[in-house]
């Protein structure tokens, strides 16, 4: 054993290992381990073994749940759901305020176990994600306490199934459970097969504190015991997890009817610029990619640094990285725990080799790793090209790429090369600089001069393919509540297109109908079909629509990417816009009104009237409509910002040929979204004539394009198109399960928008704008 004064010499860390006692009474008592339904555990069943990843040993045995597992659990949580939902809201939160007081009275225990099962370091469970899960519970019961005056008319969703991954096992089980149960929901989760005993260990708190039986079940399995859970009569599914099970999820559900919430994988970018704090930006990358072994799915794994400190700050990140320890994760002086299981090591390797043979140089601690384990050293490429795998691929592992460059153009360009969008952290002592960039970076999340913060309060979740909806918070917990019941209404079928060549159509006088344009980047373009078809009215034909196609799709989206600048203008500059657009439609309401008479549409004046008073109103919003500030850990300031998806598709109802147009795109663009349209197909000339109104109300080109023709052919092209980001679908059952399903390639936002009576309060309303955004938390240091 060292001497004191050879200690002080070297500075060497001594052993300081957590006991395990305690644990390893608990798991040897429970033996192998059934699931937890109805309030209480089954018998274990057929099991699979859960290892320790810091030493191979078996830990326990739990049982692979089969679909007869999860039918059972989803009956326990369906015969639960009325009386908890019934429940007042302050006795929903007491119940929640136990399990939080609970979770803090073992928090030990918790950690210990969690470190056993997942292999990060004690430091980590002890000091970030056991406390973090208590806090999840403490601040969802004051929602339970707030719900009905907060969110007035709206109820849970129902039954709610919940998967959840390896590398968070119980933060993310209370940031799935704690909102469920605040709003009135009961829960079916399923741990991920890795790491099962912190839920499990869960379940015996929820018996502890007198849940009621059936509000929370869990099932323990395997990939095709989620699957299963997807499958199963739920009401909701909440998934964290890889891309690639996301998008089998989104079509698995597809017309099901199912609310669904993603978060899935991230590329997310470091950018370090010149001014930045060098070493504080150093230790960023510590803690985002190295003390938790690179295992998160928002670690900012692609290092961006400008080239005039690039040198000094990887000699300084090489030199940090050699101090690093890796080694038992038990141990309080451990910088770096075990991978989770030898498959994920196996594939760490794999894409690091892969890197290496495309060109990439790694730097690799020299470390001594444990003989025993799934351990791998800490690293970082440089020179790596764009196209190399390292680049593109999520490592999930404690390696990530640097890249350098040279403006903060270069920087944000270089940040959005990715079809992910989870999150992303800016280091610059230059707060401006660090904002800008922020609100450029296509991000759901964005730390300044900090990473991998979290705190209940704030929404978490990505843009792009890196998922929808949010986790936390306010925005988290709208995702388990229902919207507001609306009295729906049939809308008719529109009648097959009825085609004829350009100008050939008999019965036509008009000659802006006898040319059967579209109105594309701000002017009207002829359909690259070269045909139109005939739109019948009560007396026959009553004008000619183009037959809009794919590549007229293609043209809209990009006329709108071209648009972009709307989305920067401010909401006053876009309520200007809508204001002279309706004044315009008003100055018009008699001709519209003709013209909805002529197709035989019901109460065409008071049509039109609705829809002028409905510009006025999203006028109004488009600067009214603003973000959060959330109460979130101290010295932070958590900006929670409402911004546009960018380009949107848009179909619309067959009903309210006028007025379901003017609903749907007007609050989109009123947010600063630019809209592909696909009008009515039986009645598109109601909206096809709003280009002068478009024209001259000052509304730039591309901002609203129009396409007409086959609905549900149009709607099938947006909704696989990657360059459009959400998609809202007035249609069929069967028009909603195309929808959804063609949306899974880049995972875009969808909304069944059901028809309904326009002219009334249903047909607007702050969800739409809800509907029309995604947010943005941003993180930014504030105070001492």
């Amino acid at each position: 054993m060292p001497s004191v004064s050879e200690i002080l010499e070297t500075m060497d860390y001594g052993p300081a290992p957590e006991a395990t006692g305690e644990v390893a009474k608990w798991l040897s008592a429970r033996g192998a381990f059934g699931h937890y339904i109805g309030g209480r555990f089954t018998e274990a069943g057929e099991t699979f073994d859960v290892a320790n990843p810091a030493t191979g040993e078996l830990l326990a045995r739990v049982t692979q749940g089969t679909g007869a597992d999860v039918q059972a659990a989803v009956k326990a949580a369906r015969a639960a759901l009325p009386g908890w939902s019934k429940l007042p809201g302050h006795d929903r939160a007491r119940h929640l305020y136990a399990l939080a007081r609970h979770i803090q009275k073992r928090e030990r225990f918790l950690a210990v176990l969690e470190t056993l099962d997942n292999g990060k370091p004690i430091r980590e469970t002890r000091d970030i994600d056991v406390p973090l899960a208590a806090r999840h519970f403490y601040h969802h019961a004051g929602w339970a306490e707030m719900l009905e005056d907060e969110f007035p008319g709206r109820g849970p969703v129902g039954v709610c199934g919940q998967i959840i991954p390896w590398n968070f096992p119980l933060l993310m089980l209370a940031w799935k459970i704690a909102p469920a149960l605040a709003a009135g929901n009961t829960v079916v989760l399923k741990p991920a097969e890795y790491t099962p005993l912190t839920a499990l260990a869960f379940a015996e708190i929820c018996a502890e504190v007198g849940l009621p039986k059936g509000v929370v079940n869990i099932v323990t399995g395997d990939g095709a015991t989620g699957a299963a859970l997807v499958a199963a009569e739920v009401d909701k599914i909440a998934f964290t997890g890889s891309t690639e099970v996301g998008r089998a999820i989104r079509k698995a559900t597809a017309g099901s009817g199912k609310k669904l919430t993603l978060e899935l994988g991230g590329k997310s970018p470091f950018v370090v610029f010149a001014d930045a704090d060098i070493d504080g930006a150093v230790e960023g990358v510590v803690d985002a990619i190295w003390f938790n072994q690179g295992q998160v799915c928002c670690a900012g794994s692609r290092i961006l640094v400008q080239e005039g400190v690039a040198r000094e700050f990887t000699e300084r990140l090489a030199a940090r990285m050699a101090k690093l320890r890796v080694g038992d994760p038990l141990d309080k002086s451990t910088d770096m725990g075990a991978i989770v299981d030898p498959v994920q090591l196996r594939r760490i390797r794999d894409l690091v080799a892969r890197g290496e043979a495309e060109g990439a140089v790694l730097h690799q601690a020299e470390c001594r790793l444990p003989a025993k384990g799934s351990f791998f050293a800490p690293g970082f490429f440089t020179d790596v090209a764009p196209a190399n795998i390292v680049s593109e691929v999520e490592i999930f592992g404690p390696v990530a790429t640097l890249t350098t460059f040279r403006t903060p153009e270069e920087a944000v360009e270089l940040a959005n090369n990715t079809r992910y969008g989870l999150a992303a952290s800016i280091w610059s002592e230059n707060i401006n600089l660090a904002l800008d960039v922020a609100s450029r970076v296509r991000a759901g999340v964005v730390w300044v001069n900090a990473t991998n913060v979290f705190d209940a309060a704030a929404g978490f979740g990505g843009y792009r393919e890196s998922g929808f909806g949010r986790e936390g918070g306010r925005e988290g917990l709208g995702e388990y509540l229902a919207d507001a019941k609306i009295k729906a209404k049939a809308d008719p079928a529109p009648p097959p297109p009825e085609t004829a060549p350009l100008r050939e159509a008999p019965g036509v006088a008009d000659p802006i109908d006898r040319t059967a344009k579209l109105y594309v980047g701000g002017a009207q373009k002829r359909p690259d079909s070269g045909y139109s078809y005939a739109v019948r009215g009560k007396a026959g034909v009553i004008g000619l629509a183009g037959l809009g196609n794919r590549k007229d799709i293609r043209n809209a989206v990009e006329a709108a990417h071209k648009a972009a600048g709307w989305g920067k203008a401010t909401g006053h500059n876009r309520a200007q816009v809508l204001y002279y657009l309706a004044e315009n439609l008003a100055a018009r309401a008699a001709e519209f009104a003709a013209r909805l008479k002529s197709a035989g549409g019901p109460k065409p004046a008071e049509e039109v009237a609705a829809a002028i008073r409905r510009a006025f109103w999203y006028a109004a919003q488009a600067d009214k409509f603003d973000g959060a500030v959330h109460s979130t850990k101290s010295a932070h300031v958590t900006l929670a910002m409402p911004e546009p998806f960018g380009v949107m598709g848009i179909v619309c109802p067959t009903g309210a040929p006028l007025l379901g147009f003017v609903s749907l795109v007007l609050p989109a663009i009123a947010m600063g979204n630019r809209v592909v349209a696909v009008p009515s197909q039986a009645m598109p000339l109601a909206a096809t004539d709003l280009y002068q109104v478009f024209d001259t109300s000052d509304l730039p080109g591309g901002v609203v394009n129009i396409v007409t023709g086959p609905r549900d052919e149009l709607a099938r092209t947006l909704a696989a198109h990657d360059d459009v980001a959400a998609i809202w679908y007035s249609g069929d059952a069967d028009g909603t399960r195309m929808v959804e399903e063609e949306s899974a390639g880049n995972l875009k936002v969808t909304w069944s928008v059901a028809h309904r009576d326009w002219s009334g309060p249903e047909g607007q309303g702050r969800s739409f704008l809800t509907r029309a955004t995604q947010v943005k938390n941003i993180w930014v240091p504030y105070g001492e």
